[in-house]
Order: C-alpha cells, then structure tokens, then sequence
C-alpha cells in the first residue's frame, strides 16, 4: 500500500467495502495478474499444500487503470506516435486476454478537450444517481430473495442469467451479431446479459431491450482478437 491518498503505479489498493483497484495494471508481473483469473470466476480461493487444500470466500469488485500505450498516447490522434506498434503490443500483452474475459466493463478513455474542462454546465448530481443505484440494487435484492449465494446481478450462475436475462429476438439477433463479428467469447456473452440486465435494473425496466444490449457490447471494447485491431 502506498502512503499518500492514492496507490502509486503497480500498486494495491484495497478499500473497506471489497474493492480492489490495481493502478497502471500492465506494471505488476502476469502471474500475479493471473492469479486472480480464478477468485473473479469463482469468488474463492483456494490454497493447497502438500498435506491439505483450504478454500477461502474471495467476492470482490475489480476497478483496474493503465495507459493505451507505454507513452500513454495511442488513442490520442492529436499527439504524436512515440511507440512502436512492437513496443505496443508487448506492452498490452502484459495483460492476458482470459484476464480481460472476466473483467466485465471495458472503458476507454480519450483526452479531455479544453473546451470540456472549461465548460461551466453542471452535470448530473451524484445524489441522483446514488438514488437511481440504491433503487437498482433493491430490484436485485428482491429478485434473488430466495437464493443463499446470489444477491446482485454480477453474481448470476448460468441458471438465473436464462431466467432473468431473457431477450425478444430482434435484441438476440443483435447480441449473435456482435458476437460473430467481435468474436467474443462464451464468457463474454454471459457478462454482456449480466451487464444489459443492470442497466435495464437502473433505468427500473422489466426487460432487456436491444438499447441496453448495444450499450452493455459497447463496455467490452478490448475483449476483441487483438488489441490494436
């Protein structure tokens, strides 16, 4: 843990409430990115030793942060190019595309304009929208009332992603053809329900309809076959 307010790059943050925010993600060493591969699948760990194996609840919220680029300008078109496309995607490589499948938002981010920075308009309160998720996870809540283990939508298993993730045929079709042309994986296409199904929950909509279909692919912007295209 770093001694100032934020992490420094390549370092652990883990907050009171089971948030683990890993800065710079493409810094720490891949075996140690890898290792997590199963605590986000499963949410356990589990730890053997030659005489015995203990398995340990792990459920925790991943919130990771790196640059496109080790110069940190690949996606900024008004700067220059000072990396290779080599450079590039040893860089990018450093986190393994089964690690990226069990992420389930992908956000890039381009440089904020001046003219953004300046602007006076005030966005939305984050009251309103502390409001709007407290009434999302109250949905939830009521929807897994009967289950022991599944409480919000993340947590979802095969069975409840059929019974609530439910889509008409126009919003299927949609989903079969970004899976074709993204190529995504079978993992992929149930974090893409699981996502649809919370934002239909925060706009307190009964069912998933093809907008929040095309939003929920949208966040899987770099669960594609190869990184730079």
């Amino acid at each position: 843990m770093g001694g100032g307010a934020y992490p420094q790059p390549g370092e652990i943050s883990l907050s009171h409430n089971g948030v683990l925010f890993l800065d710079e993600l493409p810094e720490f060493k891949r075996g140690v990115l890898e290792v997590m591969r199963q605590p986000l699948e499963d949410r356990e760990v589990t730890i053997s030793r030659a005489k015995f194996t203990v398995t340990y609840p792990s459920s925790f919220m991943l919130v990771a942060s790196m640059n496109p680029s080790p110069s940190g300008y690949f996606n900024d078109p008004d700067s220059p190019m000072t990396s290779s496309p080599q450079e590039m995607q040893r860089y990018l490589g450093k986190v393994s595309g089964p690690l990226l499948d069990r992420i389930d938002i992908h956000i890039e981010v381009t440089p904020v304009p001046f003219e953004k920075l300046s602007d006076e308009r005030r966005g939305e309160l984050s009251t309103v929208i502390r409001e709007r998720v407290t009434k999302a996870r109250k949905l939830q809540s009521g929807r897994f009332s009967d289950s022991e283990t599944v409480h919000y939508n993340a947590q979802m298993g095969v069975k409840q992603i059929r019974a609530f993730c439910k889509l008409d045929a126009a919003s299927l079709q949609l989903l079969k053809t970004a899976m074709e042309r993204l190529n995504l994986s079978a993992r992929a296409y149930d974090r893409i329900l699981k996502v649809s199904r919370t934002i239909a929950d925060l706009e307190a909509s009964e069912n998933i309809t093809g907008n929040h279909i095309s939003e929920a692919i949208q966040y899987r912007s770099l669960d594609r076959d190869g990184w730079l295209g």
